[in-house]
Formats: structure tokens, sequence, C-alpha cells
């Protein structure tokens, strides 16, 4: 593809993207409300919900690399989910 047509495909991608990256984050703000919640009750972080709000940063960095033409790897629903998932202490 040229350079033209791949700035322009990045509109498409980036709108697409944008909307379903926005509504996940809106999920992720209820569920980390809930990990505190849970945190303070237990004493206790639940890991599945640390590495799911892990994969929408990771989600968010690819979707930001891209949109400033750092990367050209086009962000999540046209590849795959990153799974750049660290421990955490």
């Amino acid at each position: 593809m040229s350079e033209r047509v791949e700035a322009l495909m990045r509109i498409v991608v980036s709108i697409i993207s944008g909307i379903i990256l926005g509504l996940w984050k809106a999920l992720i703000q209820i569920i980390a409300l809930i990990h505190w919640i849970i945190a303070i009750i237990t004493g206790k972080r639940m890991r599945d919900l640390a590495n799911f709000c892990e994969i929408w940063n990771s989600q968010v960095y690819i979707y930001l690399r891209y949109l400033t033409f750092v990367s050209n790897k086009r962000p999540f629903p046209f590849s795959s989910l990153e799974k750049n998932i660290s421990e955490f202490e």
C-alpha cells in the first residue's frame, strides 16, 4: 500500500478501534472500582481482573503507536489481542 492509502486507512481503523477501546475503557473503570472494593474487603488483589486491565492497557498502547505512525501494526479488532501480562506483586 502507498503511504497515502495507508494514512487514509488509518482513519477508518482509528475510528472503529477507538469506539471499541472507548467502550472497553468504561468497563475497565467499573472493574477497577469493583477491584478496589474487593481488595479493601478481602485484603487481596484478584489476578484475573488485573490481567484483564493489563490487556486493555496493552491495546491502548498499540492503538496510540498506530495513530502516531510509530508502528504499522493495526490495533484490535484488526489484529489479535496482545497479552503482555506482567506479574504483579
